[in-house]
This record gives structure tokens, C-alpha cells and sequence, in this order.
């Protein structure tokens, strides 16, 4: 029988994980700072809002891959705005049509390898995947071939579980790519990985001393929020609970979720019900914040930080992971219409619990 252990140059293996399936693990000694691999990506998308001001030369590169769009957005004027998950995946389709060998990125694990989670999808998921089917034939039916929609299930729900969010060094969107063999590492809320990129070039680096033998671990999602708020997330995009030291020991949740200290203190029950609200209001800015900055209803944006930080604030002090949060995007918002004053007001009251 074949050992599921692949090895790969550079003093790195795929192995099979005990108990997460696929991993990566390392063959030798890396210290904190040295790079481990990177990873040019497979195809990648540029946000709409960022058209302009970057990749100039990108599409010199990548002619075959811009052409398809190209002709879909000549078609359709300003009526074409399938969503970057559409475009990414018409973009797979097509690389996978014009360059049917293994890739570059795929040196450790190839796009068709890709986990799915397709039993685990529910009925939302499924149909929200249709949704982008439907999108994906509208835009792109008259310029290119599609598998049948079974196929096209697993593809969406495959990008949906490996896509990556692409950002510059301040940390804004800039747009979205496959990284094969970076999907390759399991996650980790103690990772000893970071993954940092330059232009379309993903770079894995050690953010603790790795020693032989030990699995190469990162983090999928945003390590700011304490342990429940983490795990919800992996549950809802990548199906799977933490089970690593931080999510065992909870130790810096109690930090995370500080309370103000006062002569009446609140009640238990009143901090749950502010956490809750907390994270109501996180998700319903998400879901209002791109459509708001298309419509230019920037100043509802703002309101919804403001009206927010004042009422968690009579509960949670300043230094607390969601009045923290709404204070970034406030100070966001106010970037985006130039309200520099405002910008250095909420930076100011950012950067004051890490001094």
C-alpha cells in the first residue's frame, strides 16, 4: 500500500494529518522569519473597486484569462457585476480548459484535490451556490463551456472551502485567488505560519520556530475574537470545530471580552446580551457594507458604528475585540469619504490598549 506522505523539495511533505485528512509538515528546522514556500496563484480576480489603481501589467500577463471576461464585459456594459466568487470560478473553468497539466501552484496539492464539503452543505448553502450557477451561465454562457450542474456544485462549493482573500500591506481587499498548495496547510488559532502576498504571489512564513517533524499550521479566519465567536465561523465556512490549546484553555477570551469596571456593575445575563448584540450588529455591518459604499450611503455606515460603540459601550471598556472592531470600521468609513479627522480620531482610540 502507498504511503498518503508525498515529498516535496524544499524540506516539506504532505501527509495525512491524524484526524484533519490532508497536511503539510516539515522535514527541517525553520526558524521564526524564514520563508517556507510560496505560491504563485492559480487565477485570481481583481475587486471592482480596485480597477484602475492596480495590475496594470497583469493583464499583458494573462491575456487568455482577461479575454474571457473581456468579452462578457463588452456584452454587457455596466450591467455585468457577477460576483468575484463567479469570476474566480469561470476563471478555474477556463484555466482548466487552456492548461489542463499540473500548475506551478499545484506542486503539493492540485485544484481538483480540493475538499468540497458537499455533505455538509445545507439547504442555504446549496442554494446560494445555485444562485451563483445562474450568474455564471447569464455572464459568461455565450463565451465559454461548462461541466453539467452537478460539476459545477462541487467547483462553487470547492472555492467557497479554498478560495483566498488577497490584501495589500494596510490590509485592504484588493480581491480574490486560488492558492493551491497554501489551502494545502490545516488551521490553527495558534498558528506557527503567516501568509503574506505580493501582487498575485502568496508567501508562507514561520511565525514560530517550526522543528522537524511538526505539522505547518495556519489560520483561516481573524484570531482577534474570542473562542465561540472563532469557532462559529470555521463551523459556517469551513465545517469544523478548533479543538487546538486556544480553544481548550479560552485563556485570553476573559481579555478579549473585557468589562467596564463600575461602581454598579452589569449582570451576567446583561453581558450576554451585549455580546449578542455585538455580534448582530458585526454581521449586519457586513452585509450592508458593500452595497452602502456602491450606493455611496457612506454616512449610514458610520451611523451604525457610532449608535453601536455608544450603546456596547456602557458596557464593554474601549479595549474590548467589539467595540474594537466597530471602531476600525468606523475609522474605515471615514478613509473612504476622506474624513481625515475622524480617521485619526477612532486610530487614536485603536492603537490605545496595545501601547
Amino acid at each position: 500500500m502507498r504511503s498518503e506522505a508525498v515529498l516535496q523539495p524544499g524540506g516539506l511533505e504532505r501527509f495525512a494529518s491524524p484526524g484533519k485528512g490532508r497536511g503539510l509538515r516539515a522535514l527541517r528546522r525553520y526558524a521564526v522569519g524564514e520563508l517556507l514556500f510560496s505560491c504563485p496563484a492559480y487565477t485570481a480576480v481583481l475587486t471592482v473597486s480596485e480597477r484602475g489603481s492596480h495590475c496594470d501589467g497583469c493583464f499583458k500577463e494573462d491575456w487568455p484569462m482577461h479575454k474571457l471576461e473581456c468579452s462578457a464585459m463588452c456584452a454587457f456594459g455596466q450591467n455585468w457585476n457577477p460576483s468575484e466568487t463567479v469570476r474566480l470560478t469561470a476563471r478555474i473553468l477556463a484555466k482548466q480548459k487552456i492548461h489542463p497539466e499540473r500548475t506551478q501552484s499545484e506542486k503539493l496539492l492540485a485544484v481538483k484535490e480540493f475538499e468540497s464539503h458537499l455533505d455538509k452543505l445545507d439547504n442555504e448553502k446549496r442554494e446560494l451556490i445555485q444562485n451563483d450557477i445562474a450568474a455564471l451561465h447569464h455572464f459568461y454562457s455565450k463565451h465559454m463551456e461548462y461541466p453539467d450542474n452537478a460539476a459545477l456544485v462541487v467547483l462553487f462549493a470547492q472555492v467557497n472551502c479554498n478560495g483566498f482573500t488577497i490584501e495589500d500591506e494596510e490590509l485592504s481587499h484588493l480581491g480574490s485567488a486560488i492558492f493551491p498548495d497554501v489551502a494545502l496547510m490545516n488551521h490553527s488559532c495558534c498558528p506557527n505560519v503567516i501568509v503574506t502576498y505580493k501582487g498575485t504571489l502568496a508567501e508562507v512564513r514561520a511565525v514560530k520556530e517550526i522543528e522537524p517533524g511538526e505539522e505547518v499550521f495556519t489560520s483561516y479566519i481573524d484570531l482577534l475574537y474570542p473562542t465561540e465567536d472563532r469557532n462559529d465561523r470555521l463551523r459556517d465556512s469551513y465545517f469544523f470545530t478548533c479543538d487546538c490549546r486556544e480553544c481548550t484553555m479560552k485563556e485570553k477570551d476573559k481579555e478579549k471580552l473585557k468589562i467596564r469596571k463600575l461602581s454598579d456593575p452589569p449582570s451576567a445575563e446583561a453581558v450576554r446580551d451585549m455580546i449578542k448584540y455585538a455580534r448582530n450588529v458585526i454581521e449586519e455591518f457586513r452585509r450592508a457594507k458593500h452595497y452602502k459604499y456602491i450606493l455611496c450611503l457612506t454616512f449610514e455606515l458610520l451611523e451604525i458604528c457610532e449608535l453601536s460603540l455608544d450603546k456596547m459601550g456602557a458596557v464593554f471598556e474601549d479595549s474590548n475585540v467589539y467595540m474594537l472592531h466597530m471602531m476600525y470600521q468606523a475609522m474605515g468609513v471615514c478613509l473612504y469619504v476622506q474624513d481625515w479627522e475622524g480617521a485619526l480620531r477612532y486610530g487614536q482610540k485603536i492603537i490605545r490598549p496595545y501601547r
